[in-house]
């Protein structure tokens, strides 16, 4: 089954074509075509993703990604097609509320034919609303115009289901058979949380922040460090440079609520912290580096720390990582050593560099495991949802 995913969260606009193959006890993904554009540079200059520039470099994007995946797959056959009246007029109004999107699709889907796709994949959630709302109405409009299937996928189950794979050359993706129960850490600009999955596509909350997620917490602190956007790639710059100059550190950072009885997390008093030692002193390069490492150092003892209460609490025996933050070089290092010697035998799961940030993959992933369970969206009321949960409470 060949799946058509479009990701449009936040700051990220792609599109995938992947072949797909198996079921949950093994599957296999080759991708035949991916497009990305993303638009940090764009965003640079706010300190965070502006919803509305966001909206509309989609709008933009959206149209020749979706042609170059086709092309790259060689799925992109031209011919003339005409639409009849009825089915402009119901494109139209789908289209209507994205600037821009409507006039290049028209100019596209009237010029190539339906390529070999088995059905259409979509992030509905969560997400910044106004960028999550173009991918979907470009979704259900080639949904309505290929006469395909649409598949409405919670983002936070594509990290998930991307820290399954293994590959060795990102072309051809295998999830082999996992062993259940799973503990998830979600780890991005806007989550931090400990998700559950006692069986397959089953999630239930185990913890979650109580105020700034983990990626936030980093953008915050690096802006107190002068440092430019998005932070945490110069947070974690800064500190491995100095963990090779293996110099002593003079800072110590708190770890918010790492002693407590429970697997929720707080940012909030480690970010308060580094703004007194940063606030109306004029901290050097050196020190920047050394409050870099505190700060990283901070956030992977208390991460790893309530990961550790939450996988003995559930008795998992996979754990997983997904989302932005799991690309961090000293988080990924802290459990991949750690855990391999408190707990050998939980496995451990880690995505590859290219699967870490937000993309098509990950979503045509999840799109296929919910189509073999035919979980189809109903076109008229799918809807953009930004603050959508993927677990209960447990």
């Amino acid at each position: 089954m060949k799946i058509l995913a479009i990701e449009t969260s936040c700051d990220e606009t792609a599109v995938a074509i992947l072949e797909c193959s198996g079921n949950e006890q093994g599957a296999e993904f080759r991708v035949l075509g991916n497009a990305l554009i993303s638009q940090i540079d764009l965003h640079r200059e706010y300190g965070g993703v502006y919803p509305a520039l966001a909206k509309r470099e989609h709008s933009k994007n959206l149209v020749p990604l979706l042609a170059s995946a086709l092309e790259e797959a060689e799925l992109l056959r031209e011919d003339v097609q005409t639409l009849s009246p009825e089915l402009h007029e119901s494109l139209t109004l789908l289209l209507s509320r994205e600037i821009g999107l409507s006039e290049a699709f028209f100019a596209f889907i009237t010029e190539c034919e339906k390529p070999d796709i088995g059905a259409v994949a979509v992030t509905a959630g969560p997400g910044l609303e106004p960028a999550l709302w173009v991918g979907i109405s470009f979704a259900k409009a080639l949904a309505l115009v290929w006469n395909l299937p649409l598949v409405a996928v919670d983002h936070m189950e594509g990290h998930i289901l991307s820290s399954l794979l293994k590959s060795e050359d990102d072309v051809t993706l295998t999830l082999p058979k996992p062993k259940l129960p799973l503990l998830a850490l979600l780890i991005s600009g806007g989550h931090t949380e400990l998700v559950y999955m006692k069986d397959w596509l089953s999630y239930t909350l185990v913890g979650r922040t109580r105020d700034d997620a983990v990626g936030e917490a980093f953008d915050k602190g690096a802006r107190m460090l002068d440092l430019p956007y998005p932070g945490g790639p110069e947070v974690s710059r800064l500190a491995e440079r100095d963990r090779e100059d293996a110099r002593t550190n003079p800072f110590t950072l708190p770890r918010p609520m790492i002693h407590d009885p429970h697997c929720d997390f707080s940012f909030s008093g480690l970010k308060t912290a580094v703004l007194y030692l940063t606030k109306g002193k004029d901290r050097g390069d050196e020190e920047k580096e050394q409050l870099a490492r505190a700060f990283e150092d901070a956030v992977g003892d208390v991460l790893y720390s309530k990961s550790l209460r939450a996988l003995d609490e559930t008795q998992a025996k996979t754990f997983a990582i997904g989302g932005g933050v799991s690309a961090n070089m000293h988080i990924r290092r802290v459990f991949t050593e750690r855990l391999a010697k408190d707990l050998p035998d939980v496995r451990l799961s880690i995505p590859s560099a290219s699967l870490t940030g937000d993309n098509a993959i990950m979503i045509g992933v999840a799109g296929y495991f919910r189509a073999l369970r035919s979980d189809y969206a109903d076109m008229g009321n799918l809807v953009a949802n930004g603050n959508q949960a993927l677990a209960s409470d447990s």
